[in-house]
């Protein structure tokens, strides 16, 4: 059974997942895309998110725990620089999975992980969302609209009466 087994340990000791997550990280940061197996991509994103969420403030304090878990200088810079100001507007969901099928050697479930904001072909297609409002029923009018052209009216053929003998 797995009671309380939240982290995928992912084959590794603690330790190396850790480094492991912190390199997967800074290239995700760099290079905004990473190709890695879908495992591993669900457990970056539990890495990742949360840093980009401090990201947004830009302090000494939150500065200083996302280099801790990154130890890249360059990374932490992008950061905080580029990607949280598109991060600013968005709530949460940074980044998108897309499942890209099996690998040849192992049969290895494979998937690309990106930033949501840094994909040019997923933001052209993508419309402007807008806030639904409420409308009210269109009241119908008796009038023909100016628009439309007047309808001719169709009268069947009337029929001959029988003759009366």
């Amino acid at each position: 059974m797995r009671h309380n087994k939240t982290i995928n340990h992912l084959g590794r000791t603690s330790s190396h997942r850790q480094a492991m997550f912190s390199n997967m990280a800074s290239s995700l940061i760099k290079h905004k895309r990473n190709f890695t197996t879908t495992a591993k991509a669900k457990a970056l994103r539990k890495y990742v998110e949360p840093l980009i969420t401090k990201s947004k403030e830009d302090s000494t304090h939150s500065r200083r725990e996302v280099f801790a878990l990154f130890q890249d200088k360059n990374a932490v810079t992008e950061l905080f620089k580029k990607i949280s100001e598109k991060a600013l507007d968005r709530p949460g969901g940074y980044t998108r999975i897309i499942k890209t099928g099996n690998r040849l050697g192992d049969n290895a479930a494979m998937c690309f992980i990106e930033l949501v904001d840094f994909n040019e072909n997923m933001l052209k297609d993508r419309k402007k969302v807008t806030a639904k409002t409420r409308r009210s029923r269109k009241k119908t009018t008796t009038a023909p609209s100016p628009e439309a052209p007047p309808k001719a009216e169709v009268k069947a053929p009337e029929a001959p009466l029988p003759a009366e003998e």
